[in-house]
């Protein structure tokens, strides 16, 4: 009797320790440590990708041989005001050097929220080798990491992508969809808790508003912050299913995340689709264009109304 219970328990520790190992390898499949990649940069089938918000910062010194992608004009068509077109970013990637069998790596400032767009833009276009770099920028400063002013120049690439892969992608009538109960799903509101509950507009000094506060009708608010620790590096696969499952989140129903415009969600949108391996869209319109149409309902918990000053 006691032979097997010691047989059992040799059992489930074997068992509990593939589970670990299991969750640690899907969180490095998606991710880069800083370490991993300063050992690789000379490798050249890795391409390293720049996308950071701050204007000049790329120019002041990035990771040797990076590329820089600029946020606001090469993932997003900025006359349709939608997500830069298959054609432009097939461009965009071969003139980068980036060929069928190469290793994107994105990183970038502002805890790699445009990053995550990126790898997001290269997701939806069926590109499913990229990573992004734990702890983006400000961790690569912080350990004192090498910096490089050099623009690097690269033979062009072979890479093509497929089309828009519609799954990873929320438009506004599959929101509404959701919203009135037609269709199964979970709202995930990332932005804080100011702006979730209508108090706030906006963040301070941002352009892009909405004329309405508050949010989408039944969302869960998960404020993106709470995805990563103070060096800006993500949390364990464990403690993020943790956290989403104290919210009723854990993977049983498909998600859509959004904030104002859609970057801070593609972080919240990584980790639940990339790292945790949920069913997830961000949904890139955000409060920016939900907010700003007319016959869609809102919930405002704070009355807000906009004054127009």
């Amino acid at each position: 009797m006691k032979a097997r219970l010691i047989v059992l328990l040799i059992a489930l520790i074997s068992l509990f320790a593939t589970a670990v190992v299991s969750a640690q390898e899907s969180l490095s499949e998606a991710l880069v440590s800083a370490d991993w990649l300063e050992q690789n940069l000379e490798d050249p089938q890795v391409r390293v990708i720049e996308v950071s918000v701050i204007p000049g910062v790329f120019e002041r010194g990035h990771i040797p041989g990076a590329v820089n992608f600029v946020w606001h004009t090469d993932f997003v068509d900025t006359v349709s005001r939608d997500i830069v077109s298959l054609e432009r970013f097939t461009e965009l990637a071969q003139a980068a050097g980036i060929n069928s069998d190469t290793t994107v790596v994105i990183y970038g400032d502002n805890n790699n929220w445009f990053a995550a767009w990126g790898a997001w833009i290269f997701n939806l276009y069926g590109f499913e080798n990229v990573h992004l770099l734990d702890g983006g920028r400000v961790k690569w400063e912080a350990d004192g990491r090498p910096l490089s002013t050099d623009a690097a120049a690269y033979e062009p690439g072979n890479v093509t992508f497929a089309e828009a892969n519609a799954d990873l992608r929320a438009l506004l009538p599959e929101v509404l969809a959701v919203v009135e109960g037609e269709v199964p799903g979970t709202l995930v509101d990332i932005r804080g808790p100011a702006e979730y509950n209508g108090e706030i507009f906006a963040p301070e000094g941002v352009q892009e508003l909405s004329v309405r506060a508050g949010h989408i009708p039944g969302a869960v608010n998960v404020p993106w912050g709470q995805n990563v620790r103070e060096d800006g590096t993500f949390k364990s696969v464990e403690e993020l299913r943790a956290l989403y499952a104290g919210l009723g989140i854990d993977g049983s129903t498909p998600l859509v995340t959004y904030c104002r415009i859609g970057e801070r969600a593609a972080l919240t949108w990584f980790v639940l689709h990339e790292l945790l391996g949920y069913d997830a869209a961000l949904y890139d319109g955000s409060w920016t264009e939900y907010g700003n149409s007319v016959g869609v309902p809102i919930e405002n918990p704070a009355g807000t109304v906009w004054g127009g000053q």
